[in-house]
């Protein structure tokens, strides 16, 4: 593990990476929201041999801190941008899971894998806009001590900028980034999926031109005990 310094808008980001292999082909892994860089490297680490694997925490999350940046979905593509920068990489294949889908398409690789990607809106429940609800009715009283009650699981744990970044990234409409991504995309979802349903893998893959659609066995983290199919996918269908 090695930690390089990213300068962005004036801050510093020490992102937290890995690098795997010797491959003149290289591939850049993503993890959602709320997890790291070691579950996607414990999923593909033994596979893709030709290329060269970058596992990175993206800020605020695993060992890449971020205590006082409120970010956007945009800030975080442009950090690894800078990061990508620093080390002298561009990636053959950028993949990214939940939301580090929708970073990843943001970056615009040629080739790019989607992990059961965030970026389609889906309807509240109607549970979730009660809680929503009342919250803003006690907001004004000042009764913070009620924020954990009712505040979503992915975002209990944070500090103050990752909750703000949070609520920035949670509900974005990701729609017109994947029409106008002009590249090759594969699509590998759970089908037990609850977090980013089927549906929205499905969306994506009319949205996206030149895309296909994988559907497997499990749910928002599928990948895990699918590793072994989609890289063989990824070797068949990513030529050069």
């Amino acid at each position: 593990m090695a930690v390089k310094e990213v300068n962005y808008k004036g801050k510093k980001f020490p992102i937290s990476y890995i690098l795997n292999g010797n491959g003149n082909k290289s591939i850049l892994f993503l993890h959602g929201w709320g997890s790291n860089k070691e579950i996607m490297q414990g999923s593909f680490k033994t596979y893709l041999k030709d290329f060269k694997h970058i596992y990175i925490d993206m800020p605020g999350f695993g060992q890449s801190v971020n205590e006082d940046s409120i970010l956007t979905t945009a800030d975080y593509a442009n950090i690894i941008k800078e990061f990508l920068k620093e080390l002298n990489i561009k990636p053959t294949i950028i993949a990214g899971h939940s939301f580090g889908g929708k970073v990843a398409t943001l970056l615009n690789p040629d080739n790019l894998v989607l992990l059961s990607s965030a970026g389609v809106l889906m309807p509240k429940p109607f549970s979730i806009r009660a809680k929503i609800a009342i919250f803003k009715l006690l907001k004004p009283l000042g009764i913070s001590k009620l924020r954990r009650v009712f505040v979503a699981n992915d975002a209990k744990e944070m500090n103050s900028a990752m909750y703000e970044t949070f609520k920035n990234v949670v509900d974005e409409d990701f729609e017109d980034n994947f029409k106008n991504y002009s590249g090759k995309a594969l699509l590998f979802w759970g089908k037990e999926d609850t977090a980013t349903p089927l549906w929205t893998g499905e969306k994506i893959e009319s949205l996206i031109k030149d895309s296909k659609l994988f559907p497997l066995d499990g749910d928002h983290f599928f990948f895990v005990k699918n590793s072994n199919f989609i890289t063989e996918t990824i070797e068949n269908e990513i030529k050069g």
